[in-house]
């Protein structure tokens, strides 16, 4: 036996000889940036190995579609922010309904400080006749039910005045993209006993040290924000409701709020669209259209989307955090949510990152 031990310790030796994970590089940790600081890491398209000759033809696509503002996070980092079109860093932008989903994530905060249950009907919030349907109808609309455009209300008046909630099909049967979603902020002040927008602001936008305010607008309130605002909420929602070491919004529930929520239009969640689904819907019609929302996208993307092309896309496998923020990218044919400028703008975009 002992002939074999000379041998046994060249092995060993040269096993651990071997062993470079001492030296390899550590993966980058995700990078917050400071609250209540302009302070903002950045990294180089170079550094990424990305192709630069194709970041120009990316820019220019964007102003020739009236962008205001672009900004691209990897790993939270800034790798491009741009404006265009006389917008600044400093100037705020409405959200339009990609804002719905600041509401869908204060609603998950106010259920898991348990002040409500998504699953509990709206008028145990808002008191019987919030809507002119029947007592029956209007009893079967939950808190869910607005956050999955599931409601059954009809749709054919954008105000959302009591007159105009009368009942189309019973809840859950239907889904159409509707501006009654606007109650979840009602269910959020009359659960919390204060308005949804000091709420909002305690338990979200200044915890991740966001600008901005809600206004007060002719059919709902819309929040207004720099893009860099738009970056922080993105970057939270790519960590899954968490800030730095904190957990803001319930995994469970951000979860929930980014998977399909019921099986009409299986590309929306909670107020969240969803790429890589077999088939979609659209704002304003009942026709169910085959294939992803954004084909040129990646499949794993969520996306908040709004009125003008107002854009939050969030793809977590590649730590990208894309905010797009102007006018319509086509003034004579402005789109509620999706739009074939998101598919262009994606070929551009992974010009440069692939």
């Amino acid at each position: 036996m002992k002939k074999f031990i000379p041998l046994l310790a060249s092995l060993l030796f040269i096993s651990c000889g071997s062993d470079d994970s001492s030296t390899s590089t550590p993966e980058e940790q995700m990078y917050f940036p400071p609250i209540g600081s302009t302070t903002w890491e950045t990294k180089t398209v170079a550094s990424l190995g990305w192709n630069e000759s194709q970041v120009q033809p990316l820019l220019d696509y964007l102003e020739l579609k009236h962008t205001k503002g672009f900004i691209v996070l990897h790993n939270g980092k800034i790798v491009m922010e741009n404006y265009f079109n006389g917008h600044t860093a400093n100037d705020t932008w409405q959200w339009n309904s990609a804002g719905k989903t600041l509401t869908a994530s204060t609603i998950g905060i106010a259920q898991q400080e348990n002040l409500l249950n998504i699953n509990t009907r709206v008028s145990q919030y808002l008191g019987i006749g919030w809507t002119s349907e029947p007592l029956n109808k209007e009893n079967l609309i939950t808190s869910r039910h607005l956050l999955t455009m599931t409601s059954g209300i009809n749709d054919e008046s954008d105000l959302v005045i009591i007159p105009n909630l009368t009942y189309l099909a019973d809840a859950g049967t239907r889904w159409s993209y509707h501006n009654v979603f606007q109650k979840l902020m009602d269910v959020v002040a009359a659960s919390s006993g204060q308005t949804f927008e000091n709420y909002f602001n305690a338990k979200l936008k200044n915890k991740i040290g966001m600008d901005g305010f809600w206004n007060n607008g002719v059919i709902y309130k819309i929040y207004h924000s720099s893009a860099r605002s738009m970056a922080r909420f993105g970057l939270l929602a790519m960590n899954k409701g968490k800030w730095n070491n904190e957990q803001i919004i319930n995994q469970t529930y951000f979860n929930e709020s980014i998977s399909t929520s019921q099986n009409i239009n299986p590309s929306y969640g909670y107020l969240w669209w969803l790429n890589g689904k077999s088939n979609f819907m659209l704002p304003g019609s009942q026709t169910s259209f085959t294939g992803s929302i954004v084909p040129n996208a990646p499949a794993e993307m969520y996306a908040a989307m709004g009125a003008a092309d107002q854009r939050i896309y969030v793809v977590p496998s590649k730590k990208l955090v894309i905010v797009r923020m102007g006018e319509a990218s086509n003034p004579a044919n402005p789109s509620f949510a999706v739009s074939g400028f998101d598919n262009e703008l994606w070929q551009k975009i992974n010009a440069v990152i692939n």
